[in-house]
């Protein structure tokens, strides 16, 4: 089954909270907003991870899974089913970044 694919009107939230900024790294395809893709930066800003420890905020999104079938710009688009890791400046895990979609018209699997 297809999912709606991720735009750059979509949020994206860190596991402590913090809203993601989008930089697409094309902007060719959109659907309503630029469509993003695995070669976007997500970057976090003002992320607590972890409140009361040691500094080690979100600062990015590694994709685990995106389409199978679609891409834009040479890119593997993402979907609503795309499985990200948010990351701190070391490259480590900090938990799933949440995906809320903007758009559910346009759709990949």
């Amino acid at each position: 089954m297809a999912d709606p694919l991720l735009t750059t009107s979509a949020t994206l939230t860190c596991p402590h909270g913090s809203v993601g900024t989008i930089v697409p790294a094309q902007t060719a395809a959109s659907a309503g907003a630029v469509v993003c893709t695995e070669a976007d930066r997500i970057v976090f800003s003002g992320c607590i991870n972890p409140p009361g420890g040691p500094p080690s905020p979100c600062l990015t999104v590694q994709w685990k899974t995106t389409s199978r079938t679609c891409v834009a710009s040479g890119a593997a688009v993402l979907t609503t089913g795309s499985a990200g890791i948010c990351t701190n400046a070391a490259g480590a895990p900090q938990g799933p970044v949440k995906i809320t979609p903007a758009q559910t018209k346009a759709s990949a699997s």
